[in-house]
């Protein structure tokens, strides 16, 4: 390298505050020098280098956000269980009762009672998940899902299984042991790992939730190692805890991020990251301690996340019935990568998959066998829904599904169930929901139920716009060939 080229570095090192100095060689003036065409660079200031880095930092931190989504989510599912419920890693939380607002994780299912397992190999190796099955005394839908939320497995009445009942083995990152006959291996490539059980309701009634809730506590959770002679699960009801794992946009979803890193292996499609996570002070086997500085940097980064992420969602997914609002849960690319366990050569929709995990959570490997899923969040005339406005659903006759349909509402802002509302969806599981002489229903959101429709009435908050989610359990072929089809919202004068 030149002599003026290895000072122009030096200079820049100066700038940054790593190096001294650089003595420039002498330089006998040239007899006709020629005339400098170029605009001189500004000179490098410390203050302009420690603006670069804050500029990278935000940069850096919004990328990692968006990367790193659902891992955060479901750290903050995993912290919300420690911290503000007696449950423990490898062990089962319930709800015993259909969902309220109570529970703030995102767009739950209110029409069925909620299992939770959050499971770790490393320090009890291979786990085992034994799921019942299906009968007279109930059935479940299941999904098993890595720390990163990509799907492993599906199971109960319409999963793997098909309602016979399934004995899966998580297995440990590098596992090289045998997996004894009668168990369905997993590979997760994490540690941490993640089951969701929904046990099917017949009804709302107090005997149905009770049965419901007898039969989803037939799953077992228990290490490989003791599969002779397994322990009894332990199984917690958080019915009443304020369970919050909404996405929080400020520097502490970092420190979920760091907590992610720390304890697990790195997936060779990400190792592009570690670097970048690097500038923002985390590293792997280094304790995260930002300065004053660097949080604000981190502050600016994942509100600019939320920014990007929020205008993708306002622009809207797919559309499902030409000529609604209602739309795909997720971009058709998101399911076709996940189901390829993300490891196609040249598909990797990491904002698919940040988008995604702002509003939900759980990854399904055969969606559309089991559920599916469709979202609204404009009316007829392509306005956002507003709580303080009544709407009219027309759900009509004879829903091609083999078990039930719901319809949900949710905090637009948070994606949420509305805080402090009595009900948050109703179902074609819920015995009081008045039909129409055809068989269809027609059901109501507003701030107010209309006269004589109480029973078909979600009530929403007037100083927040929501959401819909209408669930399908057990969709048919005529559900996906659109032989039945859901209108637009419409507001009632």
């Amino acid at each position: 390298m030149r002599a003026i080229g290895v000072c122009n570095v030096a200079a820049m090192m100066i700038a940054v505050g790593m190096v001294g100095g650089c003595q420039r060689p002498a330089e006998q003036p040239a007899a006709n020098p020629a005339p400098d065409t170029t605009a001189a660079a500004p000179a490098a200031t410390p203050g302009d280098a420690g603006d670069v880095m804050t500029r990278a930092i935000e940069r850096r931190a919004t990328e990692a956000a968006i990367w790193g989504m659902s891992a955060v989510n479901y750290d903050l599912m995993l912290q919300q269980m420690l911290t503000q419920t007696p449950g423990k890693v490898n062990q089962v939380i319930f709800w015993g009762r259909p969902l309220d607002w109570h529970n703030q994780t995102l767009t739950p299912n209110p029409d069925t009672i909620y299992f939770m397992s959050f499971l770790n190999t490393k320090d009890v190796g291979p786990i085992v998940i034994e799921v019942p099955p299906a009968g007279p005394e109930g059935s479940l839908n299941a999904n098993i899902v890595n720390l990163w939320q990509a799907p492993l497995e599906d199971a109960g009445l319409l999963g793997v299984d098909k309602g016979q009942g399934v004995k899966f083995v998580m297995l440990p990152p590098g596992f090289q042991g045998d997996v004894p006959a009668g168990y369905t291996p997993l590979r997760p490539g994490t540690f941490g790992t993640y089951a969701l059980f929904r046990s099917n309701l017949k009804s709302h009634s107090d005997a149905d939730v009770a049965a419901s809730i007898a039969y989803g506590r037939k799953v077992r959770v228990y290490p490989l190692s003791q599969a002779a002679s397994p322990p009894e699960t332990v199984f917690t009801d958080v019915k009443d805890v304020v369970f919050d794992s909404t996405i929080k946009y400020d520097a502490s979803f970092y420190e979920h991020l760091d907590r992610i890193v720390q304890a697990e292996p790195w997936f060779d499609r990400d190792r592009a990251m570690i670097d970048m996570l690097r500038t923002l002070g985390i590293e792997k086997g280094k304790p995260f301690a930002p300065d004053a500085r660097t949080t604000q940097a981190l502050d600016a980064g994942i509100r600019e996340a939320q920014r990007y992420l929020a205008a993708q969602y306002d622009a809207g997914m797919p559309v499902f019935y030409d000529g609604t609002h209602w739309m795909y849960p997720t971009h058709p690319d998101l399911v076709k990568a996940a189901q390829a366990e993300f490891n196609e050569a040249d598909h990797y929709p990491v904002d698919h998959r940040g988008l995604t995990y702002t509003y939900g959570y759980i990854g399904i490997k055969r969606l559309g066998s089991g559920q599916f899923y469709l979202i609204a969040t404009k009316d007829k005339d392509g306005r956002e829904l507003d709580g303080g406005k009544t709407y009219r659903l027309h759900v009509p006759a004879n829903a091609p599904v083999e078990q039930y349909w719901s319809v949900t509402a949710y905090d637009r802002q948070t994606h949420a169930l509305i805080r402090n509302m009595d009900r948050a969806s109703r179902a074609s599981n819920a015995s009081e929901v008045q039909k129409n002489d055809d068989g269809s229903v027609d059901l109501y959101f507003g701030p107010k139920a209309p006269a004589g429709k109480e029973s078909n009435w979600v009530p929403t908050d007037p100083q927040r716009g929501f959401e819909l989610m209408f669930r399908a359990y057990g969709p048919t072929k005529a559900f996906f060939d659109k032989q039945w089809r859901l209108s637009d919202l419409e507001v009632v004068t």
